[in-house]
């Protein structure tokens, strides 16, 4: 029975020991990789790059910008010529030859 409580207090100190470990290398942990930066979501981002912008301000000030930075929506990203031009009212409606001298032209900025 004593042998048994002895195994038994080894093995939950080794358990903590363990997790004691392991939790230190997490605090020692190298800086994320492009991997773990794909991973974060869409509010941890938003969250960093509202961080970053508020470096400076503090308290009150601080607060307010992080709160109307969070709750912005993001900036659209931008259209690029091919999709603008493609998508245009004219172009859906055109084929062929038609079609791709509308597009020509719309890509040369004519």
């Amino acid at each position: 029975m004593m042998r048994r409580r002895l195994a038994l207090t080894a093995l939950l100190v080794l358990g903590h020991a363990t997790a004691v470990f392991a939790a230190g290398d997490a605090v020692t942990a190298s800086p994320p990789t492009q991997a773990n930066v794909k991973t974060e979501n869409s509010q941890q981002s938003k969250m960093a790059s509202c961080n970053t912008q508020a470096a400076g301000k503090t308290g009150d000030a601080r607060q307010a910008f992080m709160k109307d930075c969070l709750s912005s929506k993001p900036a659209a990203p931008p259209t690029s010529k091919l999709g603008q031009c493609s998508h245009n009212a004219k172009a859906r409606g055109l084929k062929g030859d038609d079609r791709r001298s509308f597009m020509s032209s719309c890509m040369k900025g004519s």
